[in-house]
């Protein structure tokens, strides 16, 4: 049986734009209004699931003040709940944390995160905004301001059809200008991926396609209205003086760095930015792949061999990848013929790129070399990338 090359990780659902009525069958309180807590009682309490998730109705309140209206999302950590915040009168999103030790802690280092970024904002940061938090029936509880859907949720939505190469532009810089900002506070994403990039609206237009399902039947794409996006998921994020575990990023958006077991610091984002521009120019995600040698083989593929300085330098976990004179042990090595065909089936970045994008080929495929380069202390930081002329010169 062929073995499936989905990727199986949590999603954000689609986000339908929120109801224009604010429930208007309540009297709504003005801050510091004290009658809150006695006109909107919590629910009775009851046990969590038995993955440690809390257990909610919609219409209940979370606390007094917010009113759930829906789950937005989940994943390993809890789940993302749409709520009603009777003291702001806005919607928000609610990361509802599991009430288990680990995760809980991990919530508390993102609460961190999170308020450093905002004291250090100088207006125009790229990263959502935390707007409260806190702990309710054991669950960390942190409150968001409510955005659109991801980009991988915009991708998904329009059958993979990738994003125009100026619209990709956009987005691109954006990112690098968050990931700036979070380098220049000393901290490390380390899980940067579309999921993780959120549009700040859900409003979309509908355009033809160029594709013809059939002679009376026209194809439709969608395109946000506006290109402005905001950086999610700061749970993984790590301090630069901070130690560093082993492994960090989603497979798909990590550096080799981090599979040879070289240690990884700030050029780690940048890989993963590389990656992510890709993803958004071709619709696919470049390396679709849930295991090392096989993801090793891809890169060589697609940019060329390893620096047998970084095969040298590599820990003993990674050295069973190699042969006697640092080459990769491919394709022998390989766990089916379905993975070698997989990785023929790359070409170089080149090729990739102009196989998807007409205009800036040339400028775009030097950016993401200096964004892919295998040597960390080679790879574009992202200031030097806000500066490459694809960002500067647009064609």
């Amino acid at each position: 049986m062929e073995r499936e090359r989905t990727r199986k990780r949590p999603r954000l659902a689609w986000d339908v734009a929120p109801p224009t009525v604010l429930e208007p069958q309540l009297a709504l309180p003005v801050p510091g209004d004290e009658g809150i807590e006695r006109k909107h009682a919590s629910p009775p309490r009851r046990d969590d699931d038995r993955e440690g998730h809390y257990v909610f109705n919609l219409g209940e309140n979370l606390t007094p003040r917010y009113k759930i209206l829906g789950k937005m999302g989940e994943g390993t950590f809890g789940r993302v709940l749409e709520c009603w915040d009777r003291v702001t009168r806005e919607y928000v999103a609610v990361k509802v944390v599991r009430s288990i030790r680990k995760y809980r802690d991990a919530a508390m280092l993102e609460v961190d995160v999170l308020q450093h970024l905002a004291k250090n904002d100088r207006g125009n940061s790229r990263c959502v905004q935390i707007r409260n938090w806190f702990d309710y029936r054991n669950h960390i509880c942190i409150v968001f301001e409510k955005l659109g859907p991801s980009l991988f949720d915009f991708l998904k939505r329009n059958k993979y059809c990738p994003f125009p190469v100026d619209l990709v532009r956009e987005f691109g810089r954006q990112l690098l200008e968050s990931v700036a900002y979070m380098h220049e506070l000393r901290l490390i994403h380390t899980d940067l991926k579309p999921e993780n990039i959120l549009l700040v609206s859900s409003e979309y237009v509908k355009l033809p396609s160029y594709k013809r399902v059939s002679s009376d039947e026209t194809q439709f794409r969608c395109l946000p209205k506006s290109s402005a996006i905001k950086l999610i998921d700061f749970g993984s994020t790590a301090y630069d003086n901070q130690n560093h575990s082993s492994i960090v990023s989603t497979r798909h958006y990590r550096a080799p760095e981090i599979i040879l077991g070289l240690g990884w610091s700030y050029p780690c984002d940048l890989w993963s930015v590389g990656c992510i521009l890709i993803e958004l120019c071709t619709g696919e995600a470049l390396f679709q792949t849930h295991e090392n040698l096989e993801h090793l083989a891809m890169m060589e593929r697609v940019l060329g061999p390893i620096p047998e300085p970084m095969i040298r330098r590599s820990n003993k976990g990674a050295e069973k990848y190699f042969k006697r004179g640092s080459r990769l042990r491919w394709p022998e090595g390989a766990i089916s013929r379905e993975s070698i065909n997989a990785v023929k089936k790359l070409g170089h970045l080149k090729d990739i790129i102009s196989r998807s994008v007409d205009s800036s080929r040339s400028s775009l495929t030097d950016l993401l070399h200096g964004l892919l380069s295998y040597d960390p202390t080679k790879r574009l930081t992202a200031l030097q990338a806000l500066d490459h002329p694809f960002f500067r010169n647009p064609t």
